[in-house]
């Protein structure tokens, strides 16, 4: 799991609760797509997508965990409400992946304090946050094959 690179230290958040630590059953986990947030509504299209093509995957392979969406500006939910809800429906574990193409000042400054204020809010959480996606070398092999595709030979 990769941590969020800040100034001068990297930070891994994960939070574990006695209770997760100690029990035999699977902890369920929940999954939380990050994005920006707009003012149109329409923004949000490609997104809401994402997370249908994430849910039908996690259900493919058997994986009934909720999957959602949080914003961290100008739309609904915000990263704590999102993550209130996965606790709600029974998640011990909650991934956060943004959904950003780099690591801008959002992800390195803004994002780093919104999980610390839900790590507080839910002590026995583990909360795991990834890199971007726009970081991820397959992410921009996939990218760079639609570019590609769209040059007429």
């Amino acid at each position: 799991m990769a941590g969020i690179r800040l100034r001068h230290a990297t930070i891994d958040f994960i939070r574990y609760g006695i209770w997760a630590l100690n029990m035999d059953l699977p902890v369920q986990q929940g999954v939380i797509l990050f994005a920006h947030g707009a003012r149109d509504a329409r923004w949000a299209e490609p997104f809401q997508r994402l997370a249908s093509v994430v849910r039908s995957q996690r259900a493919a392979a058997g994986d009934p965990g909720p999957v959602g969406l949080a914003y961290l500006e100008l739309m609904e939910p915000d990263l704590r409400t999102a993550i209130d809800l996965q606790v709600e429906s029974g998640c011990g574990i909650v991934t956060v992946i943004p959904v950003f193409f780099g690591q801008g000042s959002h992800l390195r400054n803004d994002l780093p304090a919104l999980l610390e204020t839900c790590c507080t809010a839910h002590p026995q959480l583990e909360i795991r946050c990834t890199e971007a996606v726009g970081e991820v070398p397959t992410v921009l092999e996939a990218i760079a094959h639609f570019c590609m595709a769209q040059i007429d030979n």
